[in-house]
């Protein structure tokens, strides 16, 4: 029978608005229960009867708020404060921050000095304490934030206690995120290593090789060390721990590599955006730019001041914060440019076809702009914060990929595709492939040959600025910051073909990616020598380099 009801001036039979008058009530209602966070549940316990406790418990159990284990903590060590009014009782915090704030809603009261001395302090039983304990242990399972969850998982199940293993498998049931869902599955199979029957040991090795897991190495292998407890470890179980940590052995083998590829692709994107610029300079100019790597270093302060400024202006905790990198790419690049501008006009433009003259002159250049950065900025690192959004890693097959690196391979691969625009779809860049090849017949033909070399060294050194301001995301900002891509950006030059984009950019990608698969074998110092021992070996096959030039203007 459908019944008749009479609320919020809803009165009748049933009706449409009737049914929807009955959905509003509910959603009120439902609006109202939700309302009960965990701060109100807190307070009533502090107060409650023991008979009670155990319902609020209960019910804090399902809460997964943080704020639950800092009320705990401050009433377990003294913090929490019973003052008795005529107009009623008042449970009050004594915050870090040395105010008073109500337990309930947390909002920050004063006190006077009497009220002060008439609180009286709170603790906890002894049989409560034992019981929050296990709430606050668990309470990251039911966190909202996916990572907290996994944490809070793989922690409960490195701790192999056997108090634990209702709270994972109760998580495991509700849980609907497949990562949080393999974690758990992960912190169960380890926690019942150390808790199971033979059977359950067996079928948790199972799912531990199931699932690679890392985490369980090294109790796979203690397990198979307790030789001496034949009640725990047979011959079934000897061998199932032995085939999971040979399927684990590969798994991290293939982790291992997939990483140093991943690794070497996003520094071979930084080398080919740093190198860019050096190529295209050193191609049309024959100027070997040894100040190129302090124009790096440009862009990661360029970088730091624009974050400083954001900072200021609108705060570290802002949203707004979140921009100051997407903005400080083009300002690292303009200033770059400028500055770049200034030098060829001042002291490149001299220096043409002059190889000798120019390495020594860019050299001393050099070091004038790194003292130049220790008076300003200081001798030691200043620090660039990741935004937020950069923070974090992408989950591809149980591989991670950071997103600060993906955006680094997205940042080369948009350099390369807006210089391939500029030298095939623009007339700077029709005049920048003449007089490459060859310098005296551009300019016999009316190609402003001056003004095609000012443009060129600033687009290079605002190239080799937005290397820098993506570095400052992965490393650290300094003087010389840009000395150690120096090196490695020739060395993309020379292999690549002087004046060739492809072949830099094939050239970058190579040494990159070989570089960081060579460094786990045989260690950072080694790995780049055999990178260059490689280099050389091949120059001595190739002296042209990947894809060697056929114009003779390189001869004059």
């Amino acid at each position: 029978m459908i019944p008749h009801f009479s609320f919020l001036g809803c009165s009748g039979k049933s009706t449409v608005k009737h049914w929807i008058c009955l959905l509003i009530t509910a959603a009120i209602l439902t609006s109202a229960a939700s309302a009960r966070d965990a701060r109100t549940v807190m307070a009533e316990l502090m107060q409650a009867e023991r008979a009670e406790q155990a319902g609020l418990i209960e019910e804090l159990s399902t809460y997964g708020d943080t704020i639950i284990a800092d009320i705990y903590e401050a009433w377990r060590t003294g913090g929490i404060y019973l003052l008795e009014q005529d107009g009623g009782s008042q449970l009050l915090q004594f915050t870090d921050a040395q105010e008073w704030a109500l337990v309930h809603n947390g909002a920050v009261i004063s006190l006077s000095e009497a009220e002060a001395a008439a609180a009286k302090k709170q603790r906890p039983a002894r049989a409560l304490r034992k019981q929050m304990k296990r709430i606050i242990d668990t309470l990251g399972l039911k966190a909202d934030n996916t990572a907290l969850r996994i944490d809070s998982a793989i922690k409960l199940g490195r701790s192999q206690k056997a108090e634990f293993i209702p709270a994972l498998e109760a998580r495991l049931k509700v849980e609907t995120d497949k990562q949080v869902r393999s974690a758990l599955q992960e912190a169960l199979a380890i926690s019942w290593l150390a808790n199971g029957e033979d059977a359950q040991v067996v079928e948790a090795v199972q799912t531990l090789k199931a699932l690679n897991s890392v985490a369980a190495r090294a109790f796979l292998e203690e397990l198979m060390q307790a030789e001496g407890d034949n009640e725990r470890v047979d011959s079934s179980l000897s061998d199932a721990c032995a085939e999971a940590l040979i399927s684990i052995e590969r798994h991290m083998k293939q982790q291992e590599f997939f990483g140093s590829f991943f690794r070497g692709f996003s520094t071979g994107s930084v080398l080919l955006i740093v190198s860019f610029g050096l190529a295209i300079t050193f191609g049309l100019m024959g100027v070997i730019n040894m100040a190129h790597g302090e124009f790096v270093a440009i862009g990661g302060y360029v970088t730091f001041l624009v974050q400083n400024f954001f900072i200021q202006t609108w705060g570290l905790s802002s949203s707004a914060f979140g921009w100051y990198f997407i903005v400080a790419l083009p300002v690292s690049f303009i200033v770059a440019a400028v500055i770049g501008l200034i030098m060829e006009v001042s002291i490149i433009r001299f220096l043409y076809r002059r190889p000798l003259e120019s390495l020594l002159c860019t050299w001393g250049i050099s070091m004038v702009m790194q003292q130049g950065f220790r008076l300003i900025f200081g001798a030691a690192n200043v620090q660039v914060n990741n935004p937020t959004w950069l923070m974090g890693n992408l989950s591809f097959a149980g591989f991670q990929m950071s997103y600060t690196r993906l955006l680094i391979i997205l940042i080369a691969l948009v350099v390369v595709a807006l210089t391939w625009l500029l030298l095939r779809q623009t007339n700077l860049g029709l005049h920048i492939r003449a007089v490459m090849q060859n310098r005296h017949m551009a300019s016999s033909l009316g190609v402003p040959v001056a003004r095609v070399n000012r443009m060129t060294f600033a687009l290079g050194c605002g190239l080799a600025a937005l290397g820098g301001a993506v570095l400052s995301q992965i490393g650290n900002v300094g003087p010389s910051m840009g000395q150690a891509y120096i090196v490695d950006s020739f060395m993309v030059v020379v292999t690549g073909s002087v004046g060739n984009l492809l072949g830099a950019g094939l050239s970058a990608m190579g040494i990159g990616m070989v570089d960081q698969l060579l460094q786990p074998s045989l260690g950072p110092v080694m790995g780049k020598i055999t990178v260059f021992v490689v280099i050389i070996l091949f120059l001595q096959w190739r002296p042209g380099g990947l894809f060697p030039t056929l114009s003779r203007s390189l001869d004059d």
